[in-house]
């Protein structure tokens, strides 16, 4: 085996630069001439995002299958209606979509009829079949009480009570000639009096004074007028039901010819057929069912119970009712509606229970009702997954509904142990464009651990977290400002006070050519700055009010970060700031807390000795250490192998530790701290400690970027 090359000359490292105050500083030129933004033109649309708005007119404008959008990466509290404006920017010329109506299903109660009508019709067909059905009632009673109808029905009865009179006197003669009067007992039944040849009823005593013979005769005679007086109940009956049967035919035929002419014209209006279905159903149903419509509406008393529904307080009239679940009618072009809250009810709907006065509870087609998903069916429903995510069984009834494009409105409770609904109504047609908001992670997981996911979203839209600090996306900072002027009745910035918010953009991007493509931050901003102006009577808020609103975040966040500096001043954290030693490097950590980030020095020491234990990583061990800084180790131990373990094998003991560290830490970019500092103790080269280094490094030892360099 050859002997390995020997290494080559180490490239002198560039000599440190020692940055300015100039060097930090960001110069910022705005192309648009102005001297407060009220000289400005509003932001109008979205900046900054040229993916994410094409994605979004591909999903707007493939109506196929799945093409609904996911758009992921978005942050800010209003970041729905900043889709929302995306949306309705490019929709307006769109069609109207129809209205939905639910109908009594005259056949089955517990069906009600879905059906759909032209954009506005609902509403009118609603007004429609209200205005037929109080004219009815208006104007029925009095036509029954008219000489024509009441003279028929008078003939009618007369006839028939004569009859009735007939079989009545024929009874009472049998039983007379019998020797019996029939009466009712109490209870109402009826029974065989005996009487005397005067008429006289028999007292118990002289019935039992009468003979065997005598007695068998009134048993025989009573079981004979037993009999004839079934039959003439039979036939009283039958009388009284040909009265009625006549007496309702007149009524129908008497009622058919006012109602049907208002039934055939309000028909007419209408092109729809499901509609002139239910309309001759509920012609047919009215006119068997005529009672209602008999007594004046001053007349009618219901039952005056306020917290029971309509039906459950017997409305007989509420089978004649629309319910329009969908109205369009001051809708312009496709429908955008946006759910803040999407749950189950707000999103598919529900049918609200009612409760009778014995306490039993039901439902009628009345009480369905339409959720945002039937609401913006032939427009764009916008809401955030995440939260849609987190309640029961949404995200599942949501693949169904958009794999089937319908809805079946139910009264669905997650909560509930058994349900005693009986309605089900009939499915809406579907015809919704969903625009979902989430996390690139959520999208990432989602696509990966569910198979309909794609199928259903089949158009991700990416929003950037930055974008270009070049021409009119940096002018884009002004319009933005300017839109939040407006359309909050602000005080005006100054052209010095946009600049500055600039800066704070690129600041947000970590990057001096970037700038934060989250105006939602801007916005805030804007409006805490105002806030501050005012406090100092500024009419016009300058570039010194800006620095204040960002200098009160600071003091608002930055109780830790004064601490931990304190305790560095006083001793408790060990920091050395001059002088040289071994084995020590003063690292660079990032703390988060959340609202507010800042940077503070670490100690990162190390020991070796020989062995062959390698390199232990002390936060590791203790379990405080994350997954990225393990991997930073383990690159270091890479690199350290190439370097030195060519020839010989490395007979090595070390450890690293970050010194006075009680919590977790995570991140790469200690790596290259951790390498000197096991480089210093290996040679014995002291290393300055008025110093602090961060930057990860790579298994051939080249420093990469550092992340936080603001903070740090």
């Amino acid at each position: 085996m050859s002997e390995p090359a020997p290494p080559k000359d180490l490239t002198p490292a560039p000599a440190p630069r020692e940055l300015s105050a100039a060097d930090l500083d960001l110069p910022v030129e705005l192309g648009l001439a102005f001297e407060t933004t009220d000289q400005v033109e509003p932001l109008a649309g979205p900046v900054g995002q040229e993916r994410a708005v094409r994605a979004l007119e591909l999903g707007l404008g493939v109506n196929g299958a799945g093409y609904n959008i996911f758009v992921m990466g978005m942050t800010g509290g209003d970041k729905l209606r900043r889709v929302q404006a995306l949306v309705e920017e490019r929709v307006r010329a769109a069609e109207t979509p129809d209205d939905w109506i639910y109908l009594h299903n005259f056949k089955d109660g517990d069906r009600p009829w879905a059906v759909r009508l032209p954009a506005g019709e609902g509403r009118a067909f609603a007004r429609d079949v209200g205005n037929l059905v109080a004219r009815l009632r208006e104007h029925l009673p009095e036509a029954f009480k008219q000489q024509t109808f009441e003279t028929e029905k008078e003939r009618l009865e007369k006839k028939y009570g004569a009859e009735a009179e007939a079989l009545t006197r024929s009874i009472n003669e049998k039983a007379a000639a019998a020797s019996f009067r029939i009466a009712r007992d109490p209870a109402g039944n009826i029974i065989f009096v005996p009487v005397k040849v005067n008429g006289e009823p028999m007292s118990p005593q002289e019935i039992e004074a009468l003979g065997e013979e005598q007695q068998r005769e009134f048993a025989e005679s009573q079981q004979t007028l037993a009999r004839e007086v079934r039959d003439f109940v039979r036939k009283k009956q039958e009388v009284m039901e040909r009265v009625e049967g006549e007496v309702r035919q007149i009524e129908r035929d008497f009622a058919a010819s006012i109602i049907g002419p208002l039934f055939d014209t309000l028909a007419e209006q209408y092109a729809s057929d499901r509609i002139r279905d239910y309309l001759a159903a509920a012609r047919e149903h009215l006119l068997a069912h005529l009672e209602p419509f008999k007594e004046t509406p001053g007349e009618q008393q219901p039952i005056a119970l306020p917290f029971l529904a309509p039906f459950a307080a017997g409305d007989p009239f509420l089978v004649y009712r629309v319910n329009v679940v969908v109205d369009n009618s001051e809708t312009e072009g496709a429908p955008v509606v946006v759910e803040t809250a999407p749950n189950y009810r707000n999103l598919f709907g529900t049918i609200e229970k009612t409760v009778d006065p014995t306490g039993r509870v039901s439902a009628d087609f009345t009480r369905i009702r339409a959720g945002s998903m039937i609401r913006a069916s032939g427009g764009y429903l916008i809401f955030s997954l995440e939260d849609a995510l987190q309640e029961p069984a949404v995200y599942k009834f949501l693949k169904r509904a958009l794999r089937n494009a319908r809805i079946e409105i139910e009264s669905y409770d997650p909560f509930a142990f058994f349900t005693t609904m009986t309605l089900q109504p009939e499915p809406i047609d579907l015809a919704t464009k969903v625009i979902a908001l989430g996390s690139t992670p959520l999208f990432h997981l989602l696509a990966a651990y569910d198979d309909e996911f794609d199928e259903i979203f089949k158009v991700p839209a990416q929003i950037v977290p930055d974008m270009p600090r070049a021409g009119e996306l940096q002018d884009a900072y002004a319009r933005e400002v300017a839109r939040v002027v407006k359309a909050e009745d602000l005080s005006p910035f100054g052209r010095d006070a946009v600049e500055e918010i600039v800066r704070f953009g690129a600041r947000a991007a970590a990057d001096r050519e970037r700038l934060s493509a989250n105006l939602t931050s801007l916005a805030d901003l804007a409006r805490e700055s105002v806030y501050f102006a005012k406090a100092e009577g500024h009419g016009v808020v300058g570039r010194i009010d800006v620095r204040r609103a960002l200098d009160e975040r600071i003091f608002r966040g930055n109780w830790i970060e004064e601490r931990l500096r304190e305790m560095m001043r006083t001793g408790v954290l060990k920091i050395d700031v001059d002088g040289a030693k071994v084995g020590q490097v003063n690292a660079l950590a990032v703390y988060d807390l959340g609202t507010y980030a800042f940077g503070k020095p670490s100690r990162v020491t190390a020991s070796v000795s020989l062995g062959g234990a390698g390199i232990v990583n002390i936060e590791r061990e203790s379990k405080l250490s994350g997954a990225t800084h393990d991997k930073g180790v383990l690159i270091l131990t890479g690199y350290l192998r190439g370097r030195f373990a060519q020839t010989h094998p490395i007979s090595l003991s070390a450890s690293l530790a970050f010194e006075q560290s009680y919590s977790g830490i995570d991140g790469d970019s200690a790596s290259s701290t951790e390498l000197y500092a096991l480089l210093s103790r290996i040679s014995g080269v002291p290393i300055r400690q008025d110093l602090a280094v961060t930057g990860s490094v790579n298994q051939f030892g080249e420093v990469q970027a550092i992340g936080g360099v603001n903070e740090k």
